[in-house]
């Protein structure tokens, strides 16, 4: 008798899982790459003779880039449907780590720091949309848990590794050249990527119709949210400036406490995936939760508190991006994703900005103005999930009207 034909669901699925793996372990030598070098690139700043209030500077910058033009590059991806090659330049501008190891001017170093975060800027819109197409069939908070995840190991790994290059050489020109070599890794993984899955559009069988009347009124409370939750969400900077300058802990433990955080993102990634997919963006709720407890425990006086707090904040990271990707994806019809990708993320990278600026100001005050910040802005922050949740059953509920119209 002749073999059944496989069911061409299940071959679909298949494929979505591979895609997802191989784009998960390319975000994790990408992320190797850049927190590698993001680990030493103050000391090595200073090193070359720059100051303080420029390390600042070119990080701030960076950063803020970084998330910035995000927003126009989602919008071309979604004009140009050119996903992969977009994805590739960003992951490409990634050869700015290893020319760190030749530059002697810290100008020149400032200039491929900020370039590397443009090319974070530059791919991001594009691979997740991507991964939007290929986790229609195994679940939006699975995949980007997944996704999220791997990444994650790529952060622990990355200053490790030039941990480990420093204590060997003694210098940092090994450990960015040291660098280069999962970053060939990178360009291997999304050549096969690519071969296997030329057009991720045809994985999502379903591409939405939603129209612009039914989805734009929903995402400006959901903006308003994820600002206000991050723009609370302390950065883990000023909780390590804050465990050195009170002496909490020495200086050694800094690193581990980050680790250990990191170890929870990854954790916590996999399993927020799974709760998505089962309430939805009802997993937003806990972002708000998650801040205020970071702050609350982060900023303690007492080692085994402080712990706590950053083992909360690293549960903040495993969520943050997660949720946030995935509830887009279920959200937004395929032809405008990479565009609402692009937005959100200009949003979180400036509240980001923004909170964390404030926050540092706050600080040379006292804690408890910086408690009292995080208490009012994620308070702002439930009753915007509560605008969102309401504006949500209006459109819900306008286009059920609408169908009994004749």
């Amino acid at each position: 008798m002749p073999e059944p034909s496989p069911d061409p669901r299940q071959k679909v699925r298949d494929l979505s899982i591979r895609l997802i793996l191989l784009l998960g372990v390319a975000s994790l030598l990408g992320s190797l790459v850049s927190n590698g070098a993001r680990s030493v690139t103050g000391p090595y700043i200073l090193l070359l003779g720059g100051s303080a209030a420029i390390v600042g500077l070119v990080a701030g910058s960076g950063e803020f880039i970084g998330y910035a033009l995000r927003s126009a590059t989602g919008a071309y991806v979604d004009q140009s449907h050119r996903y992969w090659k977009v994805a590739m330049a960003g992951y490409g501008l990634l050869a700015a780590i290893p020319l760190l190891a030749v530059v002697g001017r810290w100008e020149t170093a400032a200039v491929l720091i900020i370039a590397e975060r443009v090319g974070k800027a530059v791919r991001t819109p594009a691979r997740d949309t991507i991964l939007s197409h290929a986790t229609t069939t195994v679940g939006r908070g699975w995949g980007f848990g997944v996704h999220k995840a791997l990444d994650q190991v790529g952060a622990v790994i990355g200053p490790l590794v030039m941990v480990a290059a420093l204590v060997f050489t003694g210098g940092y020109a090994p450990g960015f050249l040291l660098l280069g070599i999962p970053l060939a890794g990178v360009a291997v993984i999304l050549f096969f990527a690519r071969s296997a899955v030329p057009k991720p559009g045809r994985l999502e069988v379903n591409r939405g119709t939603r129209e612009n009347g039914d989805e734009l009124p929903g995402l400006m409370p959901y903006a308003t949210f994820i600002f206000l939750g991050m723009a609370g969400f302390a950065s883990f900077p000023l909780i390590s400036f804050h465990l050195k300058a009170q002496s909490i802990i020495p200086d050694a433990a800094i690193p581990l406490f980050y680790a250990s955080a990191m170890v929870v993102s990854v954790i916590v990634a996999l399993l927020v995936g799974r709760v998505f997919d089962r309430i939805g963006t009802h997993a937003l709720l806990a972002i708000p939760v998650l801040s205020t407890a970071t702050v609350l425990l982060a900023f303690s006086f007492n080692p085994g508190v402080a712990i706590v707090g950053s083992l909360v904040w690293g549960a903040g990271i495993g969520i943050f991006e997660t949720v946030l990707r995935a509830s887009i994806a279920e959200s937004t019809a395929a032809d405008r994703r990479g565009q609402v990708y692009g937005a959100v993320s200009a949003v979180f990278g400036t509240a980001w900005f923004v909170g964390s600026a404030v926050m540092g100001v706050l600080y040379d005050v006292s804690l408890g103005h910086i408690i009292a910040y995080v208490l009012i802005v994620e308070a702002a922050a439930v009753a915007a999930y509560l605008w969102m949740c309401r504006s949500r059953i209006v459109v819900r509920f306008q286009v059920g009207i609408g169908d009994l119209i004749p």
